[in-house]
């Protein structure tokens, strides 16, 4: 009896290494999210948003600048961004002496996020990025010494559980098709739409459907923890590519989008079908602190 009781303990704890291998993964997964946060070009940097008009754009600390950067941080004339029609050009006020991507630039043609990673501009210990939503332009503002990275409180989430590592069918779209999704600034975002992921839950059916990010799959999505427990606009959760007709969804993945921890982030929004009555009690939580200066 003695013997069958220890088999029976070294047989349980066989079985549980994979479970611990997994909530480990998970944990390093979830140490390296907050890291990326915490980072000096992370999304706690960004303190700024501003939208560019046609022609000359102020860039300075100096009151009135379109580009408004923080005061002892930058010369209250630093330069400025002209904007022609779908070209934008950097030029530093004399004297100041600036980077374009690491280069000393008095001058240069910069390029948006549009068709990838955007040029960086920096000034001191600033950067700018410029950004193209919809037909407008904005620059990004971004600050290591920003009140939202100083008083950062760290994330919170759910335990990890593998009830919340779903395996969901896939159902890829017969042709190409567009996914417009609202955003928090109102200009709305046209992304390649990849599929519909469903599964069940205590009897129910679920879809969300994905948008196509590399060889990845995207999803924005709400659940009936959003406002409560979870941040209210939503969600984001990535997974990989589709194989033999089914899609991995572990929603101890699903993390709090930018707009949760800076005002100046362009999140989309969750399309309609990604809006689920169900309460996914996994991934990250609302951030308890505050998401304003």
């Amino acid at each position: 009896m003695v013997r069958r009781a220890g088999m029976a303990v070294l047989f349980a704890l066989v079985m549980s290494e994979p479970e611990a291998e997994y909530r480990a993964a998970i944990e390093r997964w979830r140490q390296q999210r907050e890291a990326d946060l915490r980072a000096e070009d992370g999304w706690l940097s960004v303190t700024g948003l501003f939208w560019l008009e046609p022609g000359e754009n102020s860039v300075g600390s100096g009151a009135g600048s379109r580009v408004l950067l923080p005061p002892g941080a930058a010369p209250q004339r630093a330069g400025v961004i002209v904007l022609e029609g779908d070209r934008a050009f950097w030029r530093a006020a004399e004297g100041v002496e600036a980077l374009v991507n690491g280069r000393r630039a008095a001058a240069a043609e910069l390029r948006s996020d549009a068709g990838g990673a955007a040029d960086v501009v920096s000034l001191g210990r600033l950067k700018l990025l410029l950004l193209k939503r919809g037909e407008r332009y904005a620059v990004r503002l971004k600050d290591p010494e920003s009140a939202f990275r100083r008083n950062f409180t760290g994330l919170r989430w759910y335990p990890v559980s593998e009830r919340w590592r779903v395996r969901a069918r896939w159902l890829a779209n017969p042709g190409p098709r567009k996914l417009v999704l609202e955003t928090v600034i109102g200009v709305p975002e046209t992304m390649e739409s990849a599929g519909v992921a469903e599964f069940e839950r205590e009897g129910r059916t679920y879809r969300l459907e994905a948008v196509r990010s590399g060889e990845r799959l995207f999803f924005v999505f709400r659940d009936g923890t959003s406002g409560r427990s979870t941040y209210a606009a939503g969600r984001f959760l990535y997974a990989d590519a589709p194989r033999e007709g089914a899609v991995l969804l572990d929603f101890n993945k699903a993390y709090n989008p930018p707009c949760a921890f800076t005002p100046y982030a362009t999140c989309p929004l969750p399309p309609p079908q990604n809006r689920l009555a169900l309460a996914i009690t996994a991934g990250e939580m609302t951030y308890a602190g505050a998401a304003h200066p």
